[in-house]
């Protein structure tokens, strides 16, 4: 149904009359706001013949119109495209146009109420204007532009609903952060309250040691805070973690009563073999239950656990263990990933024989039996050093008393990937990092008690660390912990999961949601999904095309989704949507969480104000900040602190246009001078994917004898489309229309699959190896997901 104007130009500024083309029937007033400077531009030209027509945006609910109008003068025609953001509603298409009588009902909206105050945010971020939020020009906005509201009825019940309850939170926090802190830190249990300040800090090199520190004094304990406290509240019989096992039908649950006993049996039995408090524990599981038990036995009784990602080779473990001598290291037998049984013994074995030959011997190996997996008489056994879980923890009491720990006493050691030089130990607290993770929970995820949350990232990353167990546990959630491959038995087992637990709360990675658009949309719609209500994308950028997906697809276009961008070394989110609050636009992370005070430097470390791009920084601490790197301040020092003095530097690059909104554009190493351009990886990945044919792209620069560096596009081509010279031209053709000429890809190699880890991490470093031919020196593969597709892409290198 097309709507069209009957009033001329001066009415249409003040407040026309929307007619239907179908019935002609008048309906409501309805204020459209217009950018004065546009039409003061236009007005000139507009003597002869007007006529407006709008229609519906393509894949949107009843929220958005285009409106085109055509001005015909006198030997020429000017066609100006506007796009009119309405704000979403429940109503059907005619009544969200009749619905806005007047002028108050649109700029009085929780969206737009007082978003000037936004340039309290930080470098001049959020310059936005009510103008610019209500309508875009499409001169000024790509389609990536868009805005995406929440429905008043999901703003209306979220913790944070309007822009201005952020600002408020938002300010106070950046004012006061040792009161903002100290509130919600209060809501925690401490055994003993922290001192004065409530945080101490250096964050420029120049001034001496670089130092954080948050409520130092305080003594608390992280598991008990995850469990006890949750109990003693009345959440004890609430399920904790429901597991889901490799195979559909394999599963089982632990409620709060029942997990706090399997950790303390845990606790136990370490304390007896001599883990004390300030010992390290090397953890080497999959996503079995007992890897979130072991996680919480350690902090029970304040040993470190550096938990290593069951995917690492034995060489890798073997580093890992040697950096940080454990007492112990806790694995299973075998694991199933899909279709595939993997040794996790016997990779075990080899890297404590390689810590052994190298100095340091591990005197105790506690082995999980997975016999799903593998049957004990088949595991490789060494008498005297390997034990079995089930012989031993299963005998220790179900109570076990808590070691009361200073809030900036460690409370884990997680190990970057390592693939150059020598593994770094990102080291954790406790006390800021426990308030910060469940801090940012609750609010990215607008977490309510009856929501059932699953995150599909392993422990042995970060984000398996703050939010599948820390960052859920200590707000009483319920976890879904998934053992299982994603696309196994098929491509739909991520909604199966979802259906069967009635997740509510669904965060995953980019590189997972673009493999499942590739295999069609078939196997998210045989699913119904409407226990869904926020969506989550972590580990990288997500291009707009495949948040679209995301948001239209897998959410109905009524779910929320947190892009958030954060790492390792941060503990928690840093750059985030709040669903509820903001207007979302596909492909950004939005503004900044409460305390993160975000610049974007030159490379003079000089702040850019206003809509600029750069190096991303951060100004002061936050309380889930790493402390240092174990065994090498200097290093930590040296890596984040002195190429910028006086910001921590993240190693990412960032846009912020105009409204204030943050573009991540990857890591700065990921950034392509192609003859003096600066060109981001991510903006061509983004540019290949958006093409209809391409499923998944990644970017990385080669040597080039004109251009100082090349661009080389590996693609992955939608289930059943050949390659062709013509899709090559086509491909390149959409980079070039999309970013300019000098970002076309000067090759575009065909591949069936990247190399990506288990956790779905694109192993770049591989991928500039094959670029540039060093085939000799791709390093270590054994982490791979499919270490076949190396070979692969190696066959399809000059095709």
């Amino acid at each position: 149904m097309a709507l069209c104007c009957s009033n001329d130009y001066n009415i249409l500024r003040r407040s026309p009359t929307l007619y239907t083309q179908d019935s002609a029937q008048e309906t409501a007033p309805t204020q459209i706001f217009l950018n004065s400077k546009l039409f003061n531009w236009v007005k000139p030209c507009t003597n002869k013949k007007k006529s407006l027509h709008f229609s519906p945006l393509t894949h949107r609910k009843s929220s958005r119109f285009r409106c085109s109008s055509y001005y015909q003068s006198s030997g020429y025609t000017i066609t100006l495209r506007i796009r009119l953001l309405f704000f979403a509603m429940d109503d059907p298409f005619e009544r969200s146009i009749s619905s806005r009588p007047s002028k108050k009902a649109l700029t009085t909206s929780n969206h737009l109420r007082h978003v000037e105050s936004l340039a309290t945010l930080p470098s001049g971020a959020g310059r936005i204007s009510k103008l610019n939020a209500v309508i875009l020009g499409e001169s000024l906005a790509s389609e990536e532009d868009d805005l995406v509201f929440p429905s008043g009825d999901f703003s209306r019940q979220a913790h944070v609903p309007s822009p201005q309850k952020y600002l408020d939170m938002y300010k106070m926090s950046i004012e006061d952060p040792a009161g903002f802190w100290s509130d919600i830190a209060s809501q925690f249990y401490w055994k003993q309250r922290w001192g004065q300040p409530v945080y101490s800090e250096n964050l420029d090199i120049r001034k001496g040691r670089i130092k954080i520190e948050w409520f130092k004094g305080g003594m608390t304990n992280i598991c008990y805070n995850c469990l006890d406290r949750n109990i003693e509240s009345g959440n004890g019989e609430k399920t904790a973690l429901f597991w889901e096992g490799n195979e559909p039908g394999e599963d089982g649950n632990l409620t709060y009563n029942q997990l706090l006993q399997r950790v303390c049996q845990l606790a136990n039995y370490l304390k007896h073999i001599g883990v004390k408090k300030g010992d390290a524990v090397v953890i080497y599981l999959p996503m079995l239950m007992e890897l979130p038990i072991a996680m919480l036995a350690c902090a029970r009784i304040g040993a470190v656990h550096s938990v290593v990602f069951a995917g690492f080779s034995a060489e890798s473990l073997a580093q890992r263990i040697m950096d940080c001598k454990p007492k112990v290291v806790i694995t299973c037998n075998a694991v199933r990933r899909g279709s595939k049984i993997i040794y996790l013994k016997d990779i075990v074995d080899a890297a404590l024989a390689d810590s052994a030959q190298n100095g340091f011997a591990v005197d105790v190996c506690l082995t999980y039996e997975n016999c799903s997996a593998l049957e004990k008489v088949k595991t490789k056994w060494q008498e005297g050093r390997d034990t079995w879980w089930q012989d031993v923890v299963t005998k220790y009491p179900t109570t076990c008393d808590v070691e009361w720990v200073d809030a900036e006493d460690p409370l884990f050691l997680l190990y970057t990937s390592g693939s150059t030089g020598k593994p770094k130990g990102v080291l954790h607290t406790t006390g800021g990092y426990m308030v910060y993770t469940a801090t940012t929970f609750k609010y990215a995820f607008d977490y309510k008690p009856s929501d059932i949350y699953w995150c599909t990232a392993d422990c042995g990353w970060i984000t398996g660390h703050s939010y599948v167990t820390y960052g859920p546990l200590l707000n009483a959630a319920t976890v879904v912990v998934f053992e299982g491959a994603p696309n196994y038995p098929d491509s739909g087992r991520c909604w199966d999961i979802v259906d069967k637990y009635k997740v509510s709360i669904f965060y995953t990675a980019p590189t997972l949601v673009r493999s499942l658009m590739r295999e069609g949309d078939e196997y998210v719609t045989r699913y119904s999904r409407k226990s869904l209500r926020i969506l989550g994308s972590v580990g990288e950028p997500i291009n707009p095309s495949a948040w679209r997906w995301f948001y239209n697809l897998v959410g109905d276009s009524r779910c929320p989704i947190s892009d958030t961008w954060w790492q390792t070394e941060t503990g928690g989110f840093m750059i985030t949507p709040l669903p509820g609050a903001w207007p979302q636009k596909p492909g950004s992370a939005t503004f900044p969480f409460f305390g993160v005070q975000p610049v974007i430097v030159d490379e003079k470390g000089v702040e850019i104000e206003g809509e600029c791009s750069g190096y991303l920084c951060v100004k002061s601490s936050w309380p889930g900040a790493f402390r240092t790197l174990y065994g090498d301040h200097e290093r930590y020092e040296t890596t984040y602190f002195s190429a910028f003095p006086g910001y921590y530097f993240s190693g990412d690059g960032c846009s912020r246009d105009k409204d204030g909104y943050h573009w991540l554009t990857g890591r700065v190493d990921d950034v392509i001078n192609v003859s003096g351009h600066r060109i981001g990886t991510a903006e061509v990945e983004s540019a290949l994917v958006s093409h209809p044919q391409c499923a998944e792209a990644a970017v990385v620069g080669v040597e080039h004898e004109v251009k100082g560096q090349g661009i080389y596009a590996f693609v992955t081509l939608v289930e059943g489309v050949p390659y062709s010279e013509d899709l090559r031209k086509s491909l390149v053709l959409t980079v070039r229309n999309q970013i300019g000429a000098f970002a076309a890809p000067d090759k575009i190699h065909w591949a069936p699959g990247l190399p990506k880890t288990r956790s779905g991490k694109i192993m770049r470093r591989i991928l500039r190896k094959i670029a540039s031919r060093q085939l000799d020196e791709l390093g270590d593969t054994s982490t791979l997901a499919d270490p076949s597709v190396v070979d692969q892409l190696i066959a399809l290198a000059d095709s």
